[in-house]
């Protein structure tokens, strides 16, 4: 595989997909020195939380505190908004983005927000208006782009519908979800090359799951198809709740180690961002998926007397 990109921009949701994936709720001040240390890394935008309904994910009730804290520590804040009160809230918290999120699979938008997809187009208009009076960009999110777990396949006509509704309410920054993991290859370059000529003027972003193992092979289909924006989580937190078997995200320092070594910059630093990781396993007393973080970069040395050797 070939490729000219040089440089990709890495967004970290793992405070937001990942953490509200977690029953143990997690001290806002913890959350926030996992934020800054994320940002001291080199995120430079990151999906911090939720302005969900408290009752319904407890775990980010604290989605003002967190954006307040972050803020000033040099990355683009990014919060989830399900719906008009959700996007006031994040804009009296000063969050940068707000995201907006529709399914292109008609039964998974009304398991995730119990409307269906029309609806939910109408309401983004509704959000953006606040989004353009508040001064915040407006982004968009595209649930089951690659297949729906209760539906099967997921046309690229569907997809497309979305991503125009995005772009006439002024929506310029798209994230294509593959929310349980069902993305191929194949399915990613026919998906981005369609979404790239249809809407030259809308930035897309790619956020893989890698539930069947394909992640990172994913990206790379995604990079030969010309998407230079990726969404990943640390540790490879996250999933889906409403999908069975959606296992986590692929993993910030997996993918940042994959550019490194084809030669692609992303401005983060592979040893701080596994630093993270390894303080993050901590907090949540659990082994996490992320691969580098176990077995270090390839050049990482060990001494000969501290190894096992064979005998016999």
């Amino acid at each position: 595989m070939t490729h000219t990109t040089q440089r990709v921009e890495i967004t970290e949701v793992g405070m937001r997909d990942g953490f509200q994936m977690e029953q143990a709720i997690i001290p806002t001040r913890t959350k926030v020195e996992i934020g800054r240390a994320l940002i001291a890394a080199g995120l430079s935008r990151i999906e911090a939380t939720s302005f969900v309904s408290p009752r319904a994910v407890p775990q980010l009730s604290d989605a003002t505190e967190v954006i307040e804290e972050l803020k000033g520590h040099g990355a683009r804040l990014a919060a989830l908004v399900p719906n008009l009160r959700g996007a006031e809230r994040a804009a009296a918290a000063g969050a940068d983005e707000m995201v907006v999120f529709v399914s292109a699979s008609e039964t998974h938008n009304r398991l995730n927000i119990n409307s269906s997809v029309i609806d939910s187009l109408a309401k983004v208009g509704e959000i953006a208006m606040l989004a353009r009076s508040a001064g915040t960009e407006l982004c968009g999110a595209v649930a089951t782009s690659f297949g729906c777990p209760f539906e099967g396949d997921i046309s690229p006509d569907a997809v497309t519908r979305v991503v125009e509704s995005y772009a006439s309410a002024g929506v310029h920054h798209v994230t294509l979800g593959d929310t349980t993991g069902m993305a191929t290859p194949p399915l990613v370059d026919r998906l981005c090359r369609v979404l790239l000529k249809r809407f030259p003027e809308v930035t897309f972003s790619l956020h893989f799951h890698n539930t069947r193992g394909l992640g990172l092979v994913n990206v790379r289909a995604g990079l030969e198809a010309g998407v230079n924006h990726y969404e990943s989580s640390i540790g490879g937190l996250g999933g889906c709740p409403f999908a069975t078997g959606a296992t986590g995200n692929i993993c910030t320092e997996d993918l940042v180690y994959m550019m490194d070594e084809t030669g692609i910059t992303t401005g983060i630093d592979l040893e701080a961002i596994s630093d993270v990781a390894h303080r993050l396993e901590a907090v949540l007393g659990r082994t996490l998926p992320g691969q580098l973080m176990k077995a270090g970069p390839r050049l990482k040395l060990h001494q000969v007397d501290e190894t096992r050797i064979a005998t016999g």
